[in-house]
């Protein structure tokens, strides 16, 4: 049985919401999942993203296959580098806590970024608040044709 991590879509129309689900690839987009493992919210800015990450890890070590949408959110939210740091554990190159000590490092460097984004996001909002929609300019009037057809 093929296991895939996708999206399973929730909210009304033009207003997205979804699960990351671990499913058999046969089933439906929106049908029939194994198991819930997080939430992602497009919309917000920056894109909301909340993941258990050792149940993903867990099931990408059982041989689950993620989309590519997921496998993107997976990369942000550092569960691909997690898996790659224990693949270096089982083959020896070093241990669980130097694994874990780069993890949190690149954790950490992660999510300074991200609340920089966030800080600027508002920053603009704000500035766009106090000076009003973006006005675009106004086409010129065509003249008026002169002649008439009498």
């Amino acid at each position: 049985m093929a296991v895939k991590i996708r999206l399973q879509r929730h909210g009304s129309k033009k207003r997205p919401f979804y699960f990351i689900v671990v499913a058999d690839a046969r089933a439906p987009r929106d049908g029939k999942f194994i198991q819930k493992i997080g939430t992602y919210n497009p919309l917000t800015h920056p894109a909301t993203v909340l993941i258990d990450r050792q149940k993903a890890l867990e099931w990408l070590n059982n041989g689950a296959q993620p989309t590519d949408t997921v496998r993107k959110i997976l990369s942000t939210k550092g569960v691909l580098y997690l898996k790659h740091l224990l693949r270096g554990v089982t083959l020896g190159l070093f241990d669980q806590a130097a694994a874990m000590t780069k993890f949190e490092a690149w954790h950490q460097e992660q999510e300074s970024k991200a609340r920089q984004r966030q800080e600027e996001a508002m920053r603009a909002r704000r500035s766009q608040r106090r000076t009003g929609p973006i006005s675009r300019p106004q086409p010129a009037a065509a003249p008026a044709s002169e002649s008439n057809p009498e």
